[in-house]
């Protein structure tokens, strides 16, 4: 009876490991240890006498081996080289239950207090709140070490402003370390030239149309046409108009035409006059561009070779209506500085002219009109027309093209 007792308390044993008796879940049996260190349990290894028990060695020879582990406490530092191997990613928690063992834990990776500030001073962190500062994960900024005081208003954006030139472009001239820079330099100018340094021309009219009136009906033309590169240009311009089965008036400008800037262009040369009026020759300097908001611009001064002298100013907006309609208005002022009467002209304001073309974009080089036009003269050159049996202006139905080549 005792032998069988004995079998079952050392089987209950054996299911009893010790990281489940350190958690409470078992007790580890008592009655098992005098037989594993007297040396009666010593003395017979094998129970030859009884077959039955015999037929469980297994758990007769296992359970005094787990209780000699934890059988006295003085011999936990000789049962430390058994435990589990140190791991460094071991959790709490499987520690606590004795499958591994932390890297902290072991003897070798303990480093001194003077080693590991410099570590607890590289994980400083400004944003790291109190829970993870309690848990170790992080060390607040106020609790690392202070650092040296660096001075500030030296570096990057705290420099003062200053005026030092921009530094220079950097130039393109590997091939001048294998062929030579002056081998290299009809191959550079020919590049500039075919990107961007080359001459252009074009011929625009913008207006060339058909004006109806009452008994008068007429016609006008303006356009321009210019040869030339980015910079420099010359540029011919023309204006005029007349009335059927009468004669025609009109001038035409031949300008040099420089930029100033990528809208605008200043113009200088000279303007000759041609019609049943006296033909005069003027100086000329104006200017051409586009202004803010998309409209173009033009003005000129003009100085006769009798001492006269002249204004003009004019601008039109092409506002789109859809990708091929564009509704353009135009304004045209003319100015004199002094009293013509061999030409018809007062002094001030001596006409105006006011326009409202809609033109349908066939192409972009060719878009036929149609509109009204508005012309008035006024102050004493309105007086010189009506002694001269002239009228002083009117409206006009106009149609014509634009185009460009």
């Amino acid at each position: 009876m005792s032998l069988v007792l004995s079998a079952m308390l050392l089987a209950s044993a054996a299911q009893c490991t010790p990281e489940h008796a350190a958690m409470g879940h078992c007790k580890m049996p008592t009655a098992a240890k005098p037989k594993a260190t007297t040396p009666k349990a010593a003395a017979k290894p094998k129970p030859a006498a009884r077959p039955k028990p015999a037929a469980r060695p297994k758990p007769a020879a296992k359970a005094p081996a787990r209780p000699a582990q934890r059988s006295a406490p003085p011999s936990r530092a000789d049962a430390a080289p058994a435990a589990a191997p140190v791991d460094p990613s071991c959790p709490p928690e499987h520690a606590a239950m004795g499958h591994c063992r932390p890297e902290a834990s072991a003897p070798q990776q303990a480093a001194p207090p003077a080693a590991a500030a410099p570590a607890a001073a590289a994980a400083s962190d400004p944003d790291c709140p109190p829970e993870h500062a309690a848990m170790g994960h992080c060390t607040p900024r106020a609790t690392a070490p202070a650092a040296a005081p660096a001075s500030m208003g030296t570096v990057g954006t705290a420099l003062p402003a200053g005026n030092a030139p921009a530094p220079a472009a950097p130039e393109a001239n590997y091939a001048d370390r294998v062929w030579g820079r002056d081998a290299m330099a009809p191959a550079r100018t020919a590049l500039r030239r075919e990107h961007g340094g080359m001459s252009y021309s074009q011929l625009m009219l913008n207006l060339a149309e058909v004006q109806f009136r009452d008994g008068r009906d007429g016609y006008r033309w303006d356009g321009e046409f210019w040869y030339g590169g980015d910079i420099n240009r010359l540029t011919i311009k023309s204006e005029g108009e007349g009335t059927f089965r009468e004669n025609t008036e009109g001038e035409v400008q031949a300008l040099y035409s420089r930029a100033v800037g990528p809208y605008f262009n200043l113009q200088a040369g000279v303007r000759q006059d041609f019609g049943p009026g006296p033909d005069r020759t003027y100086a000329t300097v104006g200017f051409e561009g586009l202004a803010p908001y998309w409209f173009d611009v033009e003005g000129a001064l003009f100085l006769s070779d009798k001492g006269d002298v002249f204004g003009r100013l004019e601008g039109y907006y092409d506002q789109r209506i859809t990708q091929r309609l564009v509704l353009q208005p135009r304004v045209e002022l003319n100015l004199s500085a002094q009293d013509v009467p061999s030409s018809g002209l007062g002094s001030g304001l001596t006409d105006a002219e006011a326009g409202l073309r809609l033109r349908y974009e066939i192409k972009r080089e060719f878009a036929p009109y149609v509109g009204v036009y508005w012309e008035r003269r006024l102050g004493d050159t309105a007086r010189y027309a009506r002694a001269a049996g002239e009228g002083t202006g009117g409206f006009s139905v106009v149609a014509g093209v634009r185009a460009w080549f």
